[in-house]
């Protein structure tokens, strides 16, 4: 009996955690088999209309009388005159398209991919690359509207901000370059309000961890706040991940405000603990990201030019206008500053 306690007890998180991945996995895609399947209706319900030559001038009181007569048989499903008309559009738009295209929107929820119709119109590289990313990161339409508003799209061949062909071997950085962005889109932590600084940083170390799991594949969660000893004095990494495809530790640094060299520097270290303190044999190097609300592009690849180890600059972008953002971290720092002597230098670092 006291072996089935202590077991459950050492392992039943892991159970949970494994369980819950399953559960996740399975809705998953029991989702995109739903998305598929509605998509699937959509379609022909849209070609039916396009056959039989229904337009909107002349056809309206077809499709209204349709709708209603739907509506009797399949009252959950959404058969408004409007959204019979979007299902003919939808058959317009992509009959014609490269069947990798159709086969990216038909698994799309639908109000995704109406909104990818409204916003992108013919362009179909765009709609493209955001339907794969939808279905790869399980975006929901908030995500989605952000992503456009952010024009990701015209940053996806962006090269990020970073040393890794300097520091890692050809194939490696390569594929490092593959795995880590030049900026991440962190719309999901929901910020509509300016808040504190101390507040949004614990936001991000919360959801940031979250966002690289779920938008990174391969990462492994290790720890935040990663304590690193050497020679009697501690550091602390704020994130600490595994990376399966690199087969490397990857630490993340995060910062509130705009990238300074001297960051650069700090991660330099950190890294040579990490290889130092935590490395195993069959590893590659340790992998630095620094993950900053701004940088400069030039002041980066300075910074970075004669550092030793393999590290990255990303930025991040949220709801809440940057201007806005800097004005209250400023204001926040500021009354921190003031208060600064009050308090005792242990208090200052937990803070910092």
């Amino acid at each position: 009996m006291t072996d089935i306690i202590q077991f459950q007890e050492s392992e039943y998180d892991v159970i949970l955690r494994q369980a819950v991945a399953v559960i996740d996995k399975t809705r998953a895609i029991v989702a995109t088999t739903m998305c598929s399947a509605i998509g699937t209706a959509h379609w022909e319900i849209g070609k039916l209309l396009h056959d039989k030559k229904i337009e909107s001038k002349h056809g309206s009181g077809i499709v209204n009388r349709l709708s209603f007569d739907l509506k009797q048989r399949y009252p959950q499903m959404g058969v408004s005159p409007r959204n019979l008309w979007d299902m003919k559009k939808f058959y317009e738009r992509f009959r014609d398209s490269d069947p990798k295209l159709r086969q990216a929107v038909a698994v799309l929820p639908w109000g995704h991919t109406l909104t990818l119709m409204r916003k992108f119109g013919d362009d179909d590289s765009t709609i493209l690359y955001y339907a794969q990313e939808i279905t790869s990161k399980g975006w929901n339409r908030e995500l989605l509207t952000s992503a456009i508003s952010l024009q990701m799209h015209k940053r996806k061949n962006e090269p990020s901000d970073n040393n890794f062909v300097q520091t890692l071997p050809a194939t490696q950085a390569m594929f490092a370059n593959e795995v880590f962005r030049s900026g991440y889109n962190l719309g999901f932590l929901g910020i509509k309000n300016p808040i504190l600084e101390t507040e949004l940083e614990n936001r991000l170390v919360e959801k940031v961890k979250q966002f690289l799991l779920e938008l990174g594949k391969g990462f492994t969660y290790i720890g935040n706040q990663y304590v690193l000893e050497y020679s009697g004095k501690r550091s602390k990494v704020d994130m600490l991940f595994f990376h399966r495809g690199l087969h490397c530790l990857v630490a993340i640094d995060l910062k509130i405000g705009e990238f300074k060299p001297e960051y650069a520097g700090k991660m330099n270290y950190y890294l040579s603990l990490l290889d130092r303190l935590e490395r195993r044999n069959d590893e590659n190097r340790s992998i630095g990201i620094i993950l900053c609300a701004e940088k400069d592009r030039v002041e980066v690849e300075l910074a970075l030019e004669d550092m030793g180890k393999p590290i990255g600059v990303a930025d991040y972008q949220l709801i809440v206008p940057q201007e806005e953002l800097k004005k209250v971290v400023a204001d926040e720092l500021e009354a921190f500053g003031k208060e600064l002597p009050l308090r005792s230098d242990a208090d200052a670092k937990s803070l910092s």
